[in-house]
């Protein structure tokens, strides 16, 4: 009697997958951290802060709600760590511009036209500071950083002025404060009415023959006003 020897067919066993995880870069931590801060701006200074959701800033950076409360600790940290870093960009161009090397109403030249660039060229920046006015600086009031971040503007100028009064140039008794209040504002005023003013008057003020117009003007201003007669 023939025996039938049945080969058994051997399958792999079923692998079980591995957990997915949730893409990180904790081993680069500051490169995440600039990368979470650079989307958070863009979100709150389009939503403001109620608006905004970490939701949406976690997955557009590829981390995870747990990780910005990790480094940020929470919703509101995140937008002080927001508000801090805007101005410190700022803050540092502004000291690269170099104005102790030129002659005063050339660097007070420079100073207003890279205001000006700047806040035409980071509308987001203007955003934010607006909307954190609404708070009426509720939250930049929690800053340990801030004052430190402006003193050197204010100093900057305070030398600027200082030199064009020794030259005879500028006018004496000005405070250097309201000088960097009138370049803000109107530096300021520029990006932060372009929706309602351009509607009022029917002008379309981002056209750049418009810019340029209004760049120079805005420049002439403050230097006219500085000016010794």
């Amino acid at each position: 009697m023939d025996e039938t020897v049945q080969k058994k067919t051997t399958r792999p066993a079923k692998q079980t997958a591995a957990p997915r995880r949730e893409p990180t870069r904790t081993n680069d931590p500051e490169r995440t951290m600039a990368g979470i801060l650079e989307v958070a701006l863009a979100e709150f200074a389009e939503k403001g802060l109620s608006g905004a959701r970490i939701d949406e800033i976690a997955a557009a950076t590829q981390t995870s709600k747990r990780m910005i409360y990790y480094y940020f600790g929470s919703k509101d940290g995140l937008y002080l760590a927001v508000l801090e870093e805007s101005y410190r960009r700022m803050r540092s161009i502004e000291g690269a511009l170099h104005l102790e090397d030129l002659p005063p109403v050339e660097a007070l030249q420079r100073l207003v036209g890279f205001t000006f660039d700047h806040h035409q060229g980071n509308p987001s920046y203007i955003r934010l500071v607006a909307s954190e006015n609404i708070h009426r600086g509720a939250y930049l009031a929690q800053s340990k950083t801030i004052q430190d971040l402006n003193v050197p503007a204010i100093r900057s100028i305070e030398k600027l002025y200082a030199r064009g009064v020794a030259a005879g140039v500028f006018r004496p008794g000005l405070e250097p404060i309201d000088l960097h209040a009138s370049i803000s504002a109107l530096t300021f005023f520029n990006v932060s009415n372009q929706h309602t003013f351009g509607l009022i008057f029917k002008l379309d003020t981002q056209l750049p023959e418009v810019q340029a117009r209004r760049r120079a003007s805005v420049i002439d201003l403050i230097v006219r006003f500085v000016q010794a007669p």
